[in-house]
């Protein structure tokens, strides 16, 4: 037995969460029964799920991909307003995929689609605490009061965000260009962070989530995440460690605690700490 809103992931339907809002929105039937409420147990081997009038089974072959996706395409399967949605950029895959997470509609770069609805919900899940980094050019006066304060967390919506790693990395004719990572996925959450210290960003991309970067993906195209991506991203939540966190780990012990630059870690002095 599973949770009807499981089966719907595992269907690849949509994540775990998606599948609520449709169960909520009437359109998931068992055994031709309308079922709007949460925690209904199915049984998959004998009872007939239908979503949108159509029966639903698991689908075996799981997808996963990277996509670089542009500004101007929203990061929902459909859009009641009529604009573009980023399916339209992975049509040519023949299963059904969702969007991990979202990406804002003005907001370009990294974006992971999959029909494992699993894990969806472990890089998704607030707990996991899954880092994502975004290359920001900024409009405004940065200086180090500005960034100590986005390291440090400021308000947005009325609540306080966590830390976060910012560092200066250029400047372009739209302004100074950051980057900055963040673990929290709150609607419009970098822009707000800055619109918070008195700056505007011009632009916006995601470059890298949960360990995988965005590399040299053209805009508007995708590709395959390898089998040892994949089974880094399954990691996510186990406690166990990824190939890269044993590296680093292995590297340290082997030269006494230091870090690659020489330091040592929580040494004093006029160094900087390693975090």
């Amino acid at each position: 037995m599973l949770r009807l809103q499981k089966y719907l992931a595992e269907c690849g339907v949509a994540s775990r969460r998606g599948a609520e809002v449709l169960i909520k929105e009437g359109r998931v039937r068992v055994n031709g029964e309308t079922i709007r409420e949460m925690g209904v147990q199915v049984d998959e081997d004998n009872d007939v799920i239908e979503f949108d009038g159509a029966r639903v089974k698991p689908q075996k072959k799981m997808i996963y991909i990277m996509l670089n996706k542009p500004e101007g395409f929203v990061t929902t399967v459909s859009d009641d307003k009529g604009r573009d949605t980023v399916m339209s950029l992975v049509s040519d895959i023949p299963v059904r995929i969702y969007p991990v997470g979202r990406l804002d509609y003005d907001t370009e770069g990294l974006l992971l689609m999959t029909n494992d609805g699993d894990l969806t919900y472990k890089i998704t899940h607030p707990k996991n605490n899954v880092e994502k980094t975004y290359v920001a050019e900024v409009s405004g006066n940065i200086n180090m009061d500005t960034i100590t304060r986005l390291r440090c967390g400021v308000v947005v919506d009325g609540v306080r965000t966590s830390p976060a790693k910012v560092e200066v990395i250029g400047a372009t004719r739209l302004g100074t260009k950051l980057k900055i990572t963040i673990h929290e996925g709150r609607n419009r959450q970098v822009r707000k962070m800055f619109e918070a210290v008195g700056c505007l960003v011009k632009r916006l991309t995601r470059t890298e989530e949960a360990g995988l970067k965005l590399g040299h993906v053209p805009l508007g195209r995708w590709r395959k995440l390898t089998e040892s991506e994949i089974n880094m991203l399954k990691k996510i939540g186990t406690g166990k460690k990824t190939s890269a966190q044993n590296s680093r780990r292995i590297f340290n012990s082997k030269n006494g605690g230091k870090t690659a630059g020489g330091r040592t870690k929580n040494s004093g002095g006029r160094g900087r700490k390693t975090k």
